[in-house]
């Protein structure tokens, strides 16, 4: 069976060649637990009054980062990772902790959303991470804490982690921020406003990206007992409500179903998504709309009482199609892998801001499918994907979670397909390989240590 990127203890292969497809892929699956809400989630409950309940946690790098964070700063968490459970106990929207050196690794959302909670603390706070995150900009949210007359630094070269405050109490007020690099600035703020004195306003500056990031931000802290009101997509205003602690379902993670339903359109197949809906608080259901545009057939099934819904794709993408990925912009590698299997180019747009994800997903995406015989033409704030004859290729991942998972579906249809560094995955999906097997019935010898 494929390795499991979570267990220290299993030997971890240095790549893994994918097998072919027997048939097309037919199955029903339910994802982990969203990784966006869950970290949402457990910040909100860390700041909340008493205690909270949160159940289908997803259990991944990135969210055991932000658990083992919020517990640096003094936040008392009973994470129960093999059942998806983490019972917290609030702090009243005050960290105990005086002094914390917070590790953040490769998890954007934890050095964004902590450095935004750090301040309501009264002490000194340092976060870090990965050489990577050392690389990705937050001198937009750095700027923006200072106008709430918060000491911090962003040390690195450009405006990049570590970064240093020193917390005196986040008392709120007005701020802007940029949100043409990162959605998660704004949410990190919106999610401290309802721990300070005075609320916030939060007003936004330039292009914004991942817009239902936001929106899910916004239920998120509403689901919690907060109070946030927007004045058209440029300024949000945070009452200074607190949270109060509640028990708190985390429903599958969109993103993560996409590698499924792309699996289906790869193959002709049929894939049945439990628990996500046209009602989902995630954004990325829409990639399921760009698989039809694609050719596929799609169904929704709206939740009812004791049912929370489903969407099954069915069917192959077969034309390749022009499309503003902003909102969706996670799913970009997936759709970038579909597109070599349709009749036609692929034009992926507005999304420069992937550029400073874990990787370069437009430069390094381009590179990698290129590999495997297609011709690419990358652009600024895109690319654009014409299919060819595709080829046996070794495929780099650059400790990206999302580049394994999308570029190994590629192997479902071309032999010889090799994905490097499979553990990456463990950042969101640990079981991810034993889940794509299951789901295509692959070779049991999948997974292979090379």
């Amino acid at each position: 069976m494929p390795c499991r990127a979570a267990d220290p203890m299993q030997p971890v292969p240095h790549s893994i060649l994918i097998p072919t497809c027997p048939a097309p892929v037919r199955a029903a699956v339910r994802p982990p637990g969203s990784k966006s809400i869950t970290n949402r989630a457990l910040v909100c409950a860390g700041l909340a009054r008493g205690d909270s309940l949160l159940t289908g946690v997803l259990d991944s790098q990135d969210t055991r980062v932000m658990a083992a964070g919020l517990a640096a700063l003094g936040i008392r968490l009973e994470p129960d990772w093999p059942r998806g459970t983490v019972r917290v106990t609030g702090c009243d929207g005050t960290p105990p902790a005086t002094a914390a050196t917070i590790d953040c690794a490769a998890s954007g959302t934890t050095m964004r959303f902590l450095s935004a909670v750090c301040p309501l603390g009264h002490g000194r706070y340092r976060l870090d991470g990965t050489a990577r995150m050392r690389q990705r900009p937050i001198g937009d949210l750095v700027a923006a804490l200072a106008a709430l007359g918060v000491n911090a630094v962003a040390e690195s070269p450009g405006g990049c982690p570590p970064v240093e405050i020193r917390g005196t109490g986040l008392q709120g007020g007005v701020t802007r921020v940029h949100g043409g690099t990162s959605s998660q600035f704004a949410s990190g703020l919106a999610l401290a406003a309802p721990c300070t004195p005075r609320g916030m306003r939060i007003e936004f500056e330039g292009g914004l990206v991942s817009l239902p990031y936001l929106a899910m931000t916004r239920r998120v802290i509403e689901s919690f007992g907060g109070r946030c009101v927007a004045d058209g997509d440029r300024v949000w205003t945070i009452a200074p409500t607190g949270y109060a602690g509640r028990e708190y379902a985390i429903e599958p993670d969109a993103s993560a179903a996409s590698y499924f339903v792309a699996a289906a359109a790869i193959t002709g197949g049929s894939v049945r998504i439990e628990g996500l809906s046209r009602a989902s608080m995630q954004g990325d259901v829409g990639f399921c709309d760009a698989l039809e545009r694609m050719g596929c057939t799609v169904d929704w099934r709206e939740p009812t009482a004791g049912d929370a819904g489903s969407v099954t794709v069915s069917g192959r993408a077969a034309r390749g199609i022009d499309i503003d990925m902003n909102a969706i912009s996670d799913t970009v590698p997936t759709l970038a892998v579909t597109a070599l299997f349709a009749a036609g180019p692929t034009a992926i747009r507005n999304v420069a801001h992937i550029r400073d994800k874990e990787t370069d997903r437009i430069g390094d995406l381009v590179r990698e499918l290129r590999k495997l015989g297609a011709t690419v033409h990358e652009h600024a704030d895109g690319l654009t994907i014409v299919p060819g004859d595709l080829r046996a290729a070794t495929l780099a991942t650059y400790d990206d979670h999302r580049m394994a998972m999308s570029l190994a579906l590629a192997g479902l249809r071309v032999a010889g397909v090799r994905i490097e560094d499979p553990a990456c995955v463990g950042k969101t999906f640990p079981d991810y390989w034993e889940r794509l097997a299951a789901a295509a019935a692959l070779d049991p010898a999948f997974g292979t240590a090379t």
